[in-house]
This record gives structure tokens, sequence and C-alpha cells, in this order.
């Protein structure tokens, strides 16, 4: 069970600059993620330096080795959904198959890598998606902005295809 009450959270006068749609597309988000097991970290509205005011961290809950499979970045006009990736050629075809606006932060220019590093850059991420190959950083890859609710369960069917939920053996 959660630690917090997302709602009160965001009823904080600290979130006031987060529009209704906004907070409501938190919500049902959170909601989702709590469902697959995960949750705000105990103290998860994070301040969010570059990201925007505020970010707000999902890991598993109950579990001591955490992935970060989402964050939803809290700006000033709008939010953003980002949500983290690995071993994106084990899920090509799936990919291939996507809308384009989902497979867009795949196949879209945010987050190319400018070589900025050295040739083995620890933070490039290198797929290929329809017979293209590319490079992204891992910094800033994989980010939907101003997420939209209609759009929620397309979020979360990437989500579960990269992050399946592993079903108690009975």
């Amino acid at each position: 069970m959660a630690e917090y009450d997302i709602k009160q959270l965001l009823e904080e006068s600290r979130f006031d600059f987060v529009d209704a749609d906004d907070k409501a597309f938190i919500v049902a988000f959170d909601a989702a993620m709590l469902e697959r097991g995960y949750g705000l970290e105990t103290n998860g509205h994070y301040k969010g330096y570059v990201w925007g005011r505020f970010m707000l961290i999902y890991r598993k809950l109950s579990v001591k080795a955490k992935k970060v499979p989402a964050r939803i970045y809290l700006r000033d006009n709008e939010i953003a959904l980002r949500l983290y990736f690995s071993n994106i050629d084990k899920h090509r075809t799936y990919i291939e198959s996507l809308p384009p606006h989902i497979k867009g932060v795949f196949t879209g220019t945010h987050g190319s890598c400018a070589h900025c590093g050295e040739e083995s850059c620890k933070h490039r991420k290198t797929y290929t998606i329809d017979g293209r190959v590319y490079e992204k950083c891992d910094g800033v890859t994989f980010e939907f902005g101003q997420p939209d609710l209609e759009k929620l369960p397309e979020y979360l069917a990437l989500l579960d295809e990269f992050y399946p939920v592993k079903k108690l053996k009975s």
C-alpha cells in the first residue's frame, strides 16, 4: 500500500502551478502504477532542477533494488512523462507497430546523441527501428511532453511491454 495520498499531495500550495488536467493525469497515472506495484518514493516530490520545479519518481514498492520506470516532471507550463527503457532492440517489433505519437519518442530527434562524450559513452542508447539505427542520450530520452489522459492506456501498454507485471504462482 502506498505511504502517500496523491490527491492530498497535489492539493498542497506548492503544486498550485499545476493545472487541473495535469493533476487528473497524475492521479490516474499514479493509480495505474500502484496497480503494477510501483509508487512514489517515500519523499517522491523532489525538486526537479533542470527538469522542472518538481519531479515525481516512481519505483517498485517493497523491494530493495529499485528500478525507476517513470518520472513525471512538473514544469511551470506543463508536465512531462518520462519513461525509462533498456534493451530496446528486444522490443523492436512492438515499437514498430506503435502509433506515431508513441513511436516518436524512439524515432524522433528529441534526445539524439550529440556525441558529447567519448565513443564509449555510457549514457548512449543505440537501437534499430524500421531498419534505421538511432543513438539517443539516455539523459533526455523517452519523454512525452504534455501527456494526455486519453492516451494513458497507450503509455501504460508501453510500460507493460518493458516492465511486465509478474503474476503470482498459485
